[in-house]
């Protein structure tokens, strides 16, 4: 009788170890919320990359934001909690003559969509721009240093693709 006992003790903790599951731990390399990808374009040779030097990047309502300086490709992140995000692309924006910085808001259009990942990482959002010219608008000054902003992917699924060029 004790033999069985063990030989039924045995076999359940084998069947629980057997079924578990690793979903306590969200693996390294988990694809997450992807962020858009810009990449800069010159406007005079539009199939030239060019890169920006002192970019600035502030989202509308904050004081902060991401530089990026010597880069022709960039990766700007959207907001999930609303269907549009704002940001004020400042060009130069190190400079210390603040006459001489450039700033061109843009405003990003899309829906969004939870996907589900697994129980360890929960959901990721993927984005869908609007359709020209609602998904990216620039607001128009006298002096844009943003000459044109193109979509190349309308869904934002993944970071391994250019999703928007923009030509100065």
């Amino acid at each position: 009788m004790k033999k069985l006992i063990i030989a039924s003790i045995v076999l359940v903790i084998a069947f629980l170890f057997w079924n578990c599951e690793k979903d306590d731990i969200c693996e390294d390399g988990t694809p997450t919320t992807p962020r858009m990808i810009v990449e800069f374009y010159d406007n005079l040779e539009p199939t030239t990359k060019k890169t920006v030097t002192n970019l600035g990047i502030v989202a509308d309502g904050m004081t902060t934001g991401l530089l990026y300086n010597g880069v022709s490709k960039i990766e700007v992140p959207l907001q999930t909690t609303a269907d549009i995000t704002k940001y004020s692309f400042i060009f130069d924006s190190q400079n210390v003559d603040t006459s001489l910085r450039n700033t061109d808001k843009i405003t990003i259009n899309y829906t969004k969509t939870d996907v589900f990942i697994s129980r360890a990482c929960g959901y990721k959002t993927v984005f869908s721009l609007l359709d020209n010219p609602n998904g990216i608008v620039k607001t128009i000054d006298t002096d844009n240093w943003i000459k044109e902003i193109v979509i190349q992917k309308y869904k934002i699924l993944n970071e391994d693709e250019v999703h928007v060029k923009i030509f100065f």
